[in-house]
């Protein structure tokens, strides 16, 4: 008799220690991660010691910010280095360092200022092209980060409507079986985005990371999260990603990187996070940027409850 009750006990410990490792591996599959831009203050820390801290998995090298209507392109990384003396090739190193330890770099397109169009589909195809041979799996004599390959291209565009879906038509079409090429997009929150709207409706971004800053009438404000919200269900259910869990909460890193949107940390994990989390599209959270969040710590705060 004590040896079949000490048997079922057994098993009983068994099949709950089971229950418990399965609810841990799905914890885990649905667990966000946190994405940042990288590139527009020269006070930052290096890209490979971005990469290093563990915090990010996805990183945007900001911004190519002239490129396209027949303009020669121009890569513009504030104080980091000069693209244009060949002083930007020695971050082909970081790169690599960054995807060894398994973070995605991409490098953005836009930004709120330069200057940039897409004409045509023609004049798509053509920047496409620029970017696969300098950036992507090609081959140039003058790659401005040097041999690496980067993981993809962010679309953070802030002017003009045109053809957007083009381009991400042209670059979707130059992923491999060997050799994805990731595309992302940082539309502002209210919906739809102005300017990537229609390049959003061609599902092909694996990732939209959506601004909830500067922009009132969809971002937290007063201790209220009902218009980010209601911002953030009508994106999840109105554009398809790739990924399954393609939809990132883009917040400013700290007070001062935006005009109005910023959350402190205590409140997002407490109030915001519970509310987007229940959706199934929930990837994670984007940051603007590596160095507001290095005066803040913001990414370390909120690591464990993205």
């Amino acid at each position: 008799m004590h040896n079949s009750l000490r048997a079922m006990e057994s098993t009983r410990i068994r099949v709950a220690s089971f229950a418990f490792v399965i609810a841990l591996l799905l914890s885990g599959a649905s667990a966000g991660s946190i994405s940042i831009y990288w590139g527009q203050n020269g006070n930052e820390a290096t890209l490979a010691d971005t990469c290093s801290t563990g915090n990010f998995a996805f990183v945007m090298i900001s911004f190519l910010t002239t490129f396209g209507n027949g303009q020669t392109p121009v890569l513009n990384l504030a104080g980091h280095c000069d693209p244009s003396s060949g002083g930007c090739k020695s971050l082909s190193t970081d790169i690599s360092s960054c995807q060894s330890s398994g973070v995605k770099v991409l490098l953005s397109l836009g930004g709120a200022s330069g200057s940039y169009s897409i004409v045509s589909a023609d004049d798509a195809q053509n920047v496409a092209t620029y970017l696969w041979n300098n950036y992507l799996g090609g081959q140039s004599d003058n790659r401005p980060l040097g041999d690496a390959v980067l993981d993809g291209i962010d679309f953070d565009i802030e002017a003009t409507t045109e053809h957007w879906d083009d381009l991400a038509k042209a670059l979707s079409a130059l992923s491999t079986s060997s050799k994805k090429v990731y595309l992302s997009a940082a539309p502002q929150c209210p919906y739809p985005d102005s300017h990537l709207g229609t390049a959003l409706q061609t599902s092909l971004f694996d990732y939209v990371w959506i601004q909830f800053y500067n922009n009132g009438q969809c971002e937290y404000a007063n201790g209220d999260a009902s218009n980010l919200v209601n911002s953030w269900n009508q994106w999840t259910t109105s554009v398809t990603t790739v990924e399954t869990q393609g939809f990132f909460l883009g917040l400013p890193a700290s007070s001062a990187a935006a005009g109005s949107g910023f959350i402190p940390a205590a409140t997002l994990i407490s109030d915001v996070l519970p509310q987007i989390k229940t959706s199934s599209k929930y990837g994670g959270l984007m940051l603007w940027n590596k160095y507001y969040d290095e005066q803040t710590g913001y990414s370390t705060a909120i690591k464990g409850s993205v």
